[in-house]
């Protein structure tokens, strides 16, 4: 039974979804449970994908009753954030590792660098070491730097639409971004003093000098009414917006290459 897990930032959540929508080979879907599913299943349940949803303790007596030659993959939605302090991410990122592997044929993270602690991740669990493929989010060269380099096609491009904008930098906005930013710019943990958290978001804006919000238009539709929550932190801040585009195609190809190594290994 091949069984290919996905660690994922929250934030790339519509691209699981995506995938998922995609593929007809996948023959079971198991969530592990925790407090940040319930936007992924809601999307899920909207496309008329089936899951199961089961705490990872269960995970072993869940996978064992599935049939023979059956893939499956299992989800595991990480909180959004984690990213603020990079030693916690690297630690929490490599404890879901830990506790996948013993389940997994295969892991791929949908993360990339964030801020260069996971760099290593495929080494610190080679195959050689722990008997399961960990694989992260990769263009034709190297690991993603983050969820907008992944989005926007790797390094490459992202790196040119930097250099496009230079003279005025954006704050790129995919949808799930657009979706989030109060959680992951703390108005959400500064809910009683909102006046603090706009106070410290404009000061790390105005130290990355964001002037403008770009719009990274990704072609997925899971999130409702983005150009209106786009708008709504363009105004509070004084921001102009505009457009990029960006794509799946990262996440396709990385999703496909772990899937044919996995089929590999245990076919």
């Amino acid at each position: 039974m091949p069984v290919m897990s996905i660690i994922s930032c929250k934030i790339m959540q519509d691209e699981i979804v995506w995938l998922f929508t995609n593929d007809s080979e996948i023959n079971k879907i198991v969530i592990v449970e925790n407090e940040n599913i319930s936007e992924f299943t809601e999307k899920l349940d909207e496309q008329r994908v089936s899951y199961e949803i089961t705490p990872v303790e269960n995970l072993q007596s869940v996978l064992e009753i599935v049939e023979t030659n059956k893939f499956t993959v299992v989800v595991y939605i990480m909180e959004l954030g984690l990213h603020a302090v990079p030693k916690t991410l690297k630690s929490e990122v490599y404890q879901s590792i830990r506790e996948m592997i013993p389940f997994s044929d295969g892991i791929l993270l949908f993360y990339g660098l964030c801020g260069n602690v996971l760099g290593k991740v495929e080494e610190d669990f080679c195959l050689e070491k722990d008997g399961c493929i960990v694989r992260i989010l990769r263009d034709d060269v190297r690991i993603v730097d983050d969820c907008i380099g992944a989005t926007v096609g790797g390094g490459v491009n992202y790196l040119k639409l930097l250099k496009a904008h230079s003279k005025e930098p954006a704050f790129f906005f995919t949808p799930m971004y657009a979706s989030s930013w109060k959680e992951l710019l703390g108005f959400a943990k500064y809910h009683a003093d909102p006046e603090k958290a706009f106070k410290m978001a404009k000061m790390v804006n105005d130290l990355a000098g964001y002037s403008r919000v770009a719009k990274v238009n990704t072609g997925l539709t899971y999130v409702k009414d983005i150009d209106a929550k786009i708008e709504e932190y363009a105004n509070l801040f004084g921001y102009s917006t505009f457009e990029v585009s960006g794509n799946q195609e990262i996440f396709e190809k990385c999703y496909g290459s772990i899937k044919d190594e996995i089929k590999n290994k245990t076919m």
